[in-house]
């Protein structure tokens, strides 16, 4: 059978097959200049919208079937609305890249410099950057910054300086980068508020800090003059091999953070027989539940202050 012996309606199935096809690469969504360049006319894109096959989203883009659209494909439709060069960033490429337990307002994409932003959406949040390259963006999957330039461009970019932290945190905990690739990154800001910051947490993330829990404790013993303690210090004790998440080993003192996992029924007999082995092997054992350390820190290292001092701390010279 020839071209010329195909019915239209025909034709018009053979043209949606070919969008559907270039939409399974894109998590089910099309921009209408990739539509149109397949040979659809608008017509017939308003036709297929009406009857039901397909959903405009936006102002340009279309998705081939009807239903919710899942995470992915709000992803490439914030994309493919910011035009041909337009990638996620900040939080929402580390999202896109695994990043998980952590959720953005918008989806944040960027696109060069004197580009035109075709559309501002509720949910999309298009920025023009002079830090634009297409050597720092992913191109498997839907576009998105390589996970150490999100981390750095989030923290630059967040609403407070506790979010900032959170994110390189949370970035490097959840091996989507190092602290390596973040200060090769963060090297290349030259001028932001945020970063003296920035290269501070990447610091302490290099010296083996790995939650954003022990960020606070280290801070607040800082800021209140107490010793610093060791971190994941290996302690053997006849019931098994622990590590403790601070330990004061002149002091005998020991800091537990329970993270909300502790309270998980599967860890309480575990915690508690761990607590024990150690206070028997002769160390004082604080615990220090995060909620704790997020609604009442003072108190908190009010007790480690006299757990040291009871230990001798401020029989030391130079100690006030």
């Amino acid at each position: 059978m020839t071209t010329s012996e195909i019915s239209p309606a025909a034709r018009r199935r053979i043209r949606r097959r070919k969008v559907e096809q270039l939409a399974v690469a894109q998590a089910g969504v099309v921009s209408r200049s990739q539509i149109y360049g397949l040979g659809i006319t608008r017509g017939e894109v308003r036709a297929n919208v009406r009857a039901g096959r397909w959903r405009a989203i936006g102002r340009h883009c279309v998705s081939v079937h009807s239903g919710p659209l899942p995470e992915q494909a709000r992803w490439w439709a914030a994309v493919l609305e910011g035009g041909p060069r337009a990638f996620l960033d900040g939080a929402s490429a580390l999202i896109a890249s695994g990043l998980e337990h952590y959720t953005a307002n918008k989806i944040r994409v960027s696109v060069p410099r004197g580009a035109k932003i075709r559309q501002r959406g509720t949910h999309i949040d298009i920025r023009q950057t002079r830090r634009w390259s297409a050597s720092d963006v992913i191109s498997s999957g839907v576009p998105r910054s390589r996970p150490a330039i999100a981390a750095i461009r989030a923290a630059l970019w967040a609403v407070s300086d506790r979010q900032a932290t959170l994110l390189l945190t949370m970035a490097v905990q959840q091996g989507l980068t190092t602290p390596r690739q973040l200060t090769k990154e963060a090297l290349t800001v030259r001028r932001d508020k945020r970063r003296a910051l920035v290269h501070a947490v990447i610091l302490e993330l290099a010296g083996g800090i790995r939650s954003l829990n022990e960020l606070d404790v280290v801070r607040g013993c800082r800021e209140r003059g107490l010793p610093e303690p060791d971190k994941h210090v290996l302690r053997r004790t006849p019931s098994g091999t622990y590590y403790l998440d601070f330990r004061w080993s002149r002091w005998g003192l020991v800091v537990e953070v329970d993270g909300i996992q502790h309270a998980w029924a599967e860890n309480l007999v575990a915690d508690a027989l761990r607590h024990n082995s150690i206070a028997l092997g002769s160390d004082t054992v604080l615990r220090l539940p995060v909620l704790g350390l997020r609604l009442c820190p003072d108190d908190f290292f009010a007790q480690v202050r006299r757990a040291l001092i009871d230990a001798g701390w401020r029989d030391l010279p130079g100690v006030a």
